[in-house]
């Protein structure tokens, strides 16, 4: 679990939104709570106390190089203690940020320098559980929206909180 004070830049993605509500059908504690679906374009990102306007201008600045970006979820894949839908055509958002940061390196290095985009449905659980929640989500599949902004968000006393929107095209 992140400590207080860790950020993290997320694009939301509402039109995921129906496959997190399946997964929290199978089990609640899959589904991260405090968080909108999204995906992530940078976690950890720096930490809270240290963002200052530089920081905050240089978010906005990132978002403004891309327009609003069409997203299709077709495909449901899940691994051990995992399930994803992955968001393709985020990857250069994500990329981008990444480049931006790179003494920040994504999930703490976990996944080596380019993690693939993608919508977090379910962490934790069995083989069983999570073959439930695909067996949820494939027959929602695809979902279809837009991106439109970097947010960034901190975790507080009070859970994920958004210290920053930044609209995509500025």
């Amino acid at each position: 679990m992140p400590e207080r004070g860790t950020t993290a830049l997320v694009i939301l993605l509402p039109a995921a939104e129906p496959a997190l509500a399946a997964a929290r059908r199978v089990d609640p504690s899959l589904v991260r709570p405090g968080l909108p679906a999204h995906v992530t374009a940078l976690y950890p990102f720096l930490p809270d106390a240290s963002l200052d306007e530089p920081e905050l201008a240089a978010v906005r600045a990132l978002a403004s190089k891309f327009s609003p970006i069409a997203v299709q979820l077709t495909e449901f894949l899940a691994a051990p203690g995992f399930a994803a839908l992955p968001a393709p055509a985020l990857q250069e958002v994500t990329d981008a940020a990444c480049a931006h940061w790179p003494e920040v390196p994504p999930y703490g290095g976990r996944f080596g320098p380019r993690p693939p985009a993608h919508v977090t449905v379910a962490m934790g659980g069995d083989e069983e559980t999570l073959s439930q929640v695909g067996a949820e989500v494939r027959p929602l599949l695809p979902l279809a929206g837009r991106a439109e902004a970097l947010q960034l968000v901190a975790l507080t006393e009070r859970g994920w909180e958004p210290r920053l929107e930044a609209p995509f095209g500025g």
